[in-house]
């Protein structure tokens, strides 16, 4: 990645002309131990300041006694999240909840996760250190990344310096900032256990800091800092079948972070890149047929994509972007959803042991989804409808019904339950699937449930079970 030198450590830079200051850390920060023998390691001073930019979230939403309409009812999110149902009057009820913030401008913009105050009626926010409490405005929200950025009426807030994902390296010592279980602001240390971890199962796009800092139920849209007391990452949620912190917490990297919360600033929502490719990664069988053994495989294009309009073809590996190296499929849908609509890129691939330069312009990956409705993405599926182009395709007899299966996310629910690419999902419970409608229907219903699901399989029809 390119990198750029600040002058000095306080520049700040105005970015996009949108009346928001990012005050950004030093690159390059030296990585040492205490090499003192009367020197004990403290991090009083770097907290004390990075402590006066995290704020307490709570929200309020006014809610049907008959049904909980609060986003995420998934148990990891809930017990993550915390959440307290305080009874009014019938027929409604207040549902309160606690959740934590970051400080990003001395003018009130505030960072958080989308699901700390996603269809909240009221938002207060209170400033680490002080009793008065603001009501903050939703400046837009971003369910794929689970950002949302917030604003307060206030002036000279100190705001924390960003930190750049280039040098964040493992087992580098990290801090967790947040309010867990409302208790009030608190810091927990750990280290970096991992970098770049996808396929969680959590959001659409996943490249996130694994750490083993405490991270509990309050503490999601906290700040992850580094030992400068730079932030690196927004606390996003755990791994855990009860709850409690089992040491696997998921933090927002700050390049996604600064990426997501400059477009919701400008428009108030994210606007994301789109090529029209499918992809896949290289496996050992295949590194023989390439030069290059990093990068993303091309398996398919869609008609009229940018990509079909740069003549890119199936089989060619991608292994950069604008001369940005391409390690993964995952790397390469992060690069170009953090691009914008109507940008111009060079795709560098290899293509039959050579290499070439494509040249193309990104098309909206927000509008594809809204025009062409041709495909949903829940549960841990990736689900389309069942056409006649697929069923000649996989040669799938023409009187078959039901929705296919395109895709299964590693790890997921799906994964684990025993779905599989092919399949054509057919039933759940009760419900016959006929098309992409009645399957978002029948999943929105048995949300969270244990349910029964029939898929097709090559002709035979299989039963599983999924929650």
């Amino acid at each position: 990645m390119h990198k750029m030198f600040l002058i000095s450590a306080l520049l700040s830079a105005s970015l996009l002309a949108n009346n928001i200051e990012f005050e950004n850390a030093p690159k390059g920060p030296k990585h040492r131990l205490p090499n003192g023998k009367n020197e004990i390691l403290s991090f009083n001073t770097i907290l004390k300041d990075s402590m006066k930019s995290v704020v307490n979230i709570a929200t309020k939403t006014i809610i049907s006694n008959q049904e909980n309409h609060r986003p995420y009812n998934d148990p990891f999110f809930h017990e993550f999240f915390g959440q307290g149902n305080t009874p009014q009057q019938a027929p409604q009820k207040r549902d309160n909840a606690l959740g934590s913030g970051v400080i990003v401008s001395k003018d009130g913009y505030i960072v958080t996760n989308n699901h700390v105050i996603a269809e909240a009626d009221e938002i207060s926010v209170t400033i680490n250190g002080t009793d008065k409490v603001y009501t903050a405005k939703v400046i837009g929200t971003d369910k794929d990344s689970d950002l949302a950025v917030i604003k307060i009426d206030a002036k000279n807030l100190e705001a924390i310096k960003l930190g750049h994902i280039e040098d964040l390296e493992l087992g580098d010592i990290v801090f967790a900032i947040g309010n867990p279980f409302g208790v009030g602001e608190t810091v927990t240390q750990g280290i970096i256990s991992a970098l770049n971890k996808d396929h969680v199962g959590i959001n659409r796009y996943e490249h996130y800091i694994q750490t083993d800092a405490s991270i509990n139920p309050g503490n999601s849209g906290g700040a992850l800092i580094d030992s400068r007391g730079a932030l690196i990452g927004i606390n996003a949620a755990i791994l855990s079948e009860t709850g409690s912190n089992h040491g696997i917490g998921f933090s927002i990297p700050i390049d996604m972070v600064r990426n997501v919360v400059l477009k919701l600033i400008k428009d108030g929502k994210v606007n994301r890149g789109y090529m029209g490719v499918n992809i896949s990664k290289i496996t050992e069988p295949l590194k023989k047929l390439y030069v290059r053994h990093n990068g993303a495989i091309v398996t398919d294009i869609e008609e009229g994509s940018p990509a079909q309009k740069a003549k890119l073809q199936r089989g060619d590996l991608i292994f950069s972007i604008n001369s940005r190296v391409v390690k993964n499929p995952s790397e390469l849908q992060r690069i170009i959803t953090s691009l914008n609509p109507n940008d111009i890129i060079k795709v560098g691939i290899e293509r039959d042991r050579k290499e070439l330069t494509k040249t193309l312009t990104l098309n909206n990956l927000n509008g594809r989804r809204t025009i062409s409705g041709n495909y949903i993405e829940t549960d841990g599926l990736r689900l389309s409808e069942l056409s006649d182009k697929t069923k000649k395709e996989f040669n799938i007899p023409s009187d078959t019904t039901g929705v296919f299966i395109e895709g299964v996310l590693e790890h997921s629910q799906a994964d684990m339950s025993g779905f599989i690419a092919g399949d054509i999902l057919i039933q759940i419970e009760d419900k016959k699937i006929e098309n992409l409608k009645d399957a978002q229907e029948a999943f929105n219903l048995y949300k969270g449930k244990t349910k029964r699901v029939y898929v097709d399989r090559g002709g035979f029809i299989l039963l599983l079970v999924t929650k």
